[in-house]
């Protein structure tokens, strides 16, 4: 392969790109012979990193149940072995697990690989990177592939791979963080007498169900999709998908559960659905964990992306006298300045996105939905034997009333990012000539503040030529008075296309 075709599989702090035939204008870019140069170009960077032989390192590769997950993974563990490393076959795991077999004292390997492309249609795969550091940064994923590109495809013998049980080693120790954190008089199923569904929408998640909640005592009937189906015949497995959250909300009401958990594919994002349909979701999510985390964390700072909300942020501050730092989009970028802050003496337990991504200081900043779901279950127990219920850490969550959200089109330019630049600035120029508030700091795009209104966030896009413009409004129909005046902000850019906003 071509530097160039490696390079187009570079996206933000991943590999990805198309792995199968089926989607009509898709064309296959990501073969097993990428694999191979960028699992063996793995080697080669953490040889460097780490200053040590290939033939001391050992590495774990593990897949979720993506149908192209079997060729590319053994692509990936020829790659290795050609290099002369240890390789270890995870087999179907998750993505925090793989970081994981980095810091289990009984596998230590040195760097890990999860072939994933988390709640993309069947047809994408992708590979994510871990060292002892977490995962590779946008910059490291460039250095790989410049280093994959100039080597050639090499084949080894398979069967030099040793077969690796992560997924039982990752969740025995999650059980084990439940029973801690519970204290029950019946130390070993402290889930006892509870009923708790489980959708893992086909993916890898199923193991949560059988793996962590049946030995804890308990009631996982009515559970959902649990059998691994790179498919996806039941609905996209993706906790911001509204069709999966039906899913859930379906599956806790008929059963009559106490929770549901739902996962995305690769296990590293999570929601919930509480005994009335309630669901605990990005705003919600956000503010259920931090409840959770407040009273170990008083005073502390809880990292967001850019588009959460106004009531989100009273909530916070006002209710959990926490202090909310909204930053930026993309799970790294939320995770990273968590890092920077703890680094810098500002305490942050939580750096999380309204996707459902979620990292705990205190779980190697790590983002790992089964993580989430364990504090959730651990606070759900503790609140059923004081005769609670979990909605009571949020019961003062207010919500807008209104959510929107647009995409405005960069076209024929080839620089879509300097122009989108260009759009901001000008943008920002039109809402101070018309006396519009602007909300300060702010770490992504411009957000104008319409007091006893609703909020406009104008910003780009992470990775395409497209504008992303999220509103939320204080009452119904807000938001159709907010598209209105912001049309007029956004007319006359030739390369914008606007026709999304009516």
């Amino acid at each position: 392969m071509t530097e160039k075709e490696l390079m187009k599989l570079q996206n933000g702090s991943d590999v990805r790109g198309i792995a199968l035939e089926g989607v009509e204008g898709e064309k296959v870019n990501l073969r097993p012979e990428a694999a191979n140069l960028i699992a063996a170009a793995f080697v080669k960077f953490l040889s460097k990193k780490l200053g040590r032989p290939a033939g001391e390192l050992k590495l774990a590769i593990g897949h979720d149940s993506r149908l192209s997950a079997t060729s590319l993974k053994e692509a990936a563990l020829q790659g290795i072995l050609a290099e002369g490393a240890q390789a270890y076959d995870c087999h179907m795991a998750s993505t925090p697990a793989m970081f994981m077999s980095i810091v289990f004292p009984e596998t230590a390997m040195d760097g890990s690989i999860m072939i994933t492309a988390s709640h993309l249609p069947f047809n994408r795969n992708g590979l994510k990177f871990f060292t002892k550091d977490g995962g590779l940064e946008k910059e490291d994923i460039i250095e790989l592939l410049e280093i994959a590109a100039g080597l050639q495809e090499r084949s080894a013998d398979l069967t030099q791979a040793k077969p690796l049980d992560l997924i039982d080693i990752y969740a025995k120790n999650l059980c084990e963080k439940i029973r801690q954190g519970i204290q029950a008089e019946n130390y070993d199923q402290p889930l006892k007498g509870m009923h708790i569904v489980v959708d893992a929408g086909n993916g890898a998640g199923g193991f949560f169900a059988n793996k962590v909640l049946v030995p804890l005592g308990a009631d996982i009937e009515g559970s959902l999709y649990l059998e691994p189906d790179g498919h996806f015949p039941n609905h996209i497995p993706n906790p911001e998908n509204q069709a999966a959250m039906d899913a859930i909300k379906g599956a806790v009401l008929s059963s009559h559960a106490d929770l549901g958990i739902i996962f995305d594919t690769d296990v590293d994002r999570m929601s919930a659905v509480l005994p009335d349909g309630q669901q605990i979701s990005r705003n919600a999510l956000i503010a259920m964990m931090a409840a959770i985390l407040a009273p170990d964390y008083p005073g502390s700072t809880i990292i967001t992306d850019s588009v959460t909300s106004d009531e989100l942020a009273d909530f916070l501050e006002n209710k959990l006298h926490l202090k909310h730092h909204r930053y930026m989009r993309g799970y790294k970028n939320v995770i990273n300045e968590c890092i920077r802050l703890n680094k810098a003496g500002t305490v942050s337990p939580l750096a999380i996105e309204t996707s459902g991504h979620g990292a705990l200081s205190e779980n190697y900043y790590l983002d790992d939905g089964a993580y989430l779901a364990v504090k959730l279950l651990i606070a759900a127990a503790k609140a059923k034997a004081e005769g609670k219920v979990l909605a009571d850490l949020i019961k003062d969550l207010q919500h807008p009333a209104e959510e929107k959200e647009y995409r405005l089109k960069i076209k024929d330019v080839e620089d879509f990012r300097s122009y989108g630049q260009s759009v901001l600035a000008e943008f920002e120029k039109r809402a101070k000539a018309k006396g519009i508030k602007m909300a300060t700091p702010s770490y992504e795009g411009i957000r104008l503040v319409f007091p006893g209104e609703g909020w406009v966030l104008l910003r780009m896009s992470l990775h395409d030529p497209n504008m992303p413009m999220n509103m939320e409004s204080t009452h119904v129909g807000g938001c159709e008075k907010l598209t209105a005046i912001v049309k007029e902000m956004v007319t006359g850019f030739p390369h914008l296309d606007i026709s999304v906003l009516g």
